[in-house]
């Protein structure tokens, strides 16, 4: 052997510090060796298949020194491959893993057992998969194709699924937020009252209104609360009864429903009964319409009839209508002359007569008219009226037929034109209303303590001369039957300076009311003693102590009677077993009371409001 050469067969050998790879390798268990090993079967393996003069398997070939320096080389790159094809797989199996788990957290939600349900044969694997390729939308920033017009966008986080889960486009998002809003507006609430405060306010209003009734609605109230609901779909209210025609009427007055299109529902020819609550939205040819088409009308009543002008009543002074009673509200644009006239051609028909807030258009002429032209006249209400005075007080006492009187003057009247009334028809009369009387004292009580004995209904209200002993006169031993309605609000003592002070027992106090609860206290319905705050607590706990009762008592108004507490209201729902609603706005000292199941307190001035409905039996 030369010297400087070396042989085929000897291979060179490297030595130097390990890399950072080789220390990777090591740390892992991964042999270079081995990888070499089967890189080196692959080349053969090659190079049989493409060369006619390899040498025979198992034949070792000369390397020379450049070739084994190509060999090492090659070695190096095969350990770097495997070893990223190993992170590779290592990356696959965990993505693989995470996605399993998935799909088996996908298996266990609502949405796949609800899509599972619907499924017929659908495989459980192949469901859930596809699930989860559904939750595999674009992350914001990347590009994708909307649902909608396959328009190619950039996603954000403001963008919107679209109908079949996809995402869409902006302008497509904005055209989808547009219907659905429409949708929403189009929509009409339904079901029972929202809980909370829209409820609370609604139960509330009812209250207020005299509407509300503890439990559940019959059957004809939803029909009628339907069909005032979509009265826009109705074309006729055929036959129905008129107390339901009535309470549709209440309904959409109510709600402002009633215009010249809803006012056709209850225009009927063989009706001879109109009530319109809200005609407010009707002009002058929708009032004579009415007497056009209903010629056999014979009651009618009008509220708010703003509209109702002289034009309106010359007219229904030409038709052939009789009408026996009228009740019209707020016709401030009738004149006196327009009255008189109406009253002089119509009023041999009338046997009713009511007019609230005419203003100044219904005085003491047309009043002094009624005993010759009107001599059928059995009830008469004149409501908020400027012009009515002493004098036309007076000239109802000729009208001999009358049993119901109602009154309420804006002037100032005397004792004395309410006497001559009572003495002339005080023995017929059934009912006897006076409001705003201040100026009215104890002879007007003796006069009707000695003249009526068929009364029912008496109301007197803010009187400030009449005394505790002319109410106790006028109950005790009076011969008239037990009432069944009494209001004898703001009958009291009124001193600005000394409002606690009331030496001569103005107004109705301890006495007065103990004498008209045994009088009445069997028969009374509704009882009105508002701001009749002279009534001492001892007083409240003799009237309502448990060895009395009184089984009629529905509607019960104690408002602003101070003296009244817990106790007081606890003992009126024992003695009031039929006892619907008590009222006690004002009274401070009503704190805590235990309601009967099926009673109404309303006024109890507490922070959760103004009513409770009663839980215990």
């Amino acid at each position: 052997m030369r010297p400087g050469h070396r042989s085929h067969n000897t291979r060179r050998s490297i030595s130097g510090p390990h890399s950072a790879l080789t220390n990777y390798l090591a740390s892992n268990n991964i042999s270079a060796a081995q990888i070499r090993a089967d890189a080196q079967a692959r080349r053969a393996a090659a190079a049989a298949d493409s060369s006619s003069n390899t040498p025979a398997a198992g034949e070792l070939q000369p390397v020379t020194e450049e070739q084994a320096e190509v060999d090492e080389d090659e070695d190096e790159d095969e350990v770097v491959a495997g070893t990223s094809a190993a992170a590779a797989a290592r990356r696959a199996r965990q993505k693989r893993k995470k996605r399993d788990e998935a799909i088996e957290k996908i298996k266990k939600s609502k949405a796949y057992k609800k899509r599972k349900r619907n499924a017929d044969d659908s495989d459980s694997d192949d469901l859930a998969l596809a699930l989860f390729n559904e939750k595999l939308a674009p992350l914001p920033g990347q590009m994708s194709n909307c649902e909608i017009c396959s328009k190619r966008f950039t996603v954000t986080t403001y963008s919107r699924a679209g109908p079949d889960g996809g995402l869409v486009c902006n302008s497509c998002g904005k055209d989808l937020t547009q219907d659905e809003d429409a949708n929403k507006k189009s929509k009409k609430k339904r079901g029972p009252a929202p809980k909370g405060g829209a409820g609370r306010r609604k139960i509330q209003s009812r209250i207020l209104d005299g509407t509300y009734t503890v439990g559940a609605k019959n059957l004809m109230t939803l029909c009628i609360e339907t069909l005032a609901n979509n009265i826009d779909l109705a074309d006729d209210l055929g036959d129905l009864p008129p107390p339901v025609i009535d309470r549709i009427a209440r309904l959409l007055s109510k709600t402002r429903l009633l215009d010249p299109r809803t006012l056709d529902l209850f225009l009927q020819p063989h009706h001879d009964i109109i009530n319109i609550y809200d005609a407010a939205k009707l002009k002058s040819d929708d009032f004579i319409k009415i007497f056009q088409l209903v010629p056999q009308l014979k009651k009618l009543k009008l509220r708010n009839a703003i509209q109702f002008t002289d034009t309106v009543m010359q007219y229904l002074i030409t038709r052939n209508i009789a009408l026996e009673s009228i009740y019209i509200h707020g016709a401030n644009l009738i004149g006196e002359d327009v009255w008189m006239e109406f009253l002089t051609k119509k009023g041999a028909h009338l046997k009713g007569l009511q007019i609230y807030y005419t203003d100044k258009h219904f005085g003491d002429k047309a009043v002094g008219l009624l005993p010759s032209v009107c001599p059928n006249l059995t009830r008469l209400k004149i409501c908020h009226n400027q012009e009515l005075s002493d004098q036309g007080i007076e000239c109802i006492a000729k009208l001999s037929n009358l049993e119901h009187l109602s009154l309420q003057c804006m002037k100032k009247t005397s004792s004395n034109s309410y006497i001559k009334v009572i003495e002339s028809i005080g023995p017929q009369l059934r009912t006897f209303s006076i409001k705003k009387v201040s100026d009215v004292d104890d002879r007007l009580l003796d006069a009707l303590h000695e003249k009526c004995t068929n009364l029912s209904k008496l109301r007197i209200t803010e009187s400030e001369f009449m005394t505790d002993a002319g109410f106790a006169r006028l109950f005790r031993g009076w011969k008239n039957k037990p009432l069944t309605f009494l209001d004898l609000q703001k009958c009291r003592y009124v001193d600005a300076s000394r409002p606690r002070d009331n030496e001569h027992k103005v107004g109705l106090c301890s006495e007065g009311f103990e004498a008209l609860m045994e009088h009445s206290g069997d028969k009374l319905q509704n009882l009105n003693v508002h701001a009749c705050r002279h009534i001492p607590r001892e007083t409240f706990e003799k009237v309502f102590s448990g060895d009395k009762s009184y089984p009629k008592l529905r509607h019960l108004e104690i408002s602003f009677c101070e003296e009244v507490n817990d106790f007081v209201v606890g003992s009126i729902f024992r003695s009031c077993p039929d006892l619907k609603e008590v009222n006690v706005f004002g009274c401070m000292k009503v704190k805590d009371v235990r309601v009967p199941r099926g009673k109404i307190l309303v006024g109890v001035p507490n922070a959760l409001g103004m009513r409770i409905e009663g839980v215990d039996d």
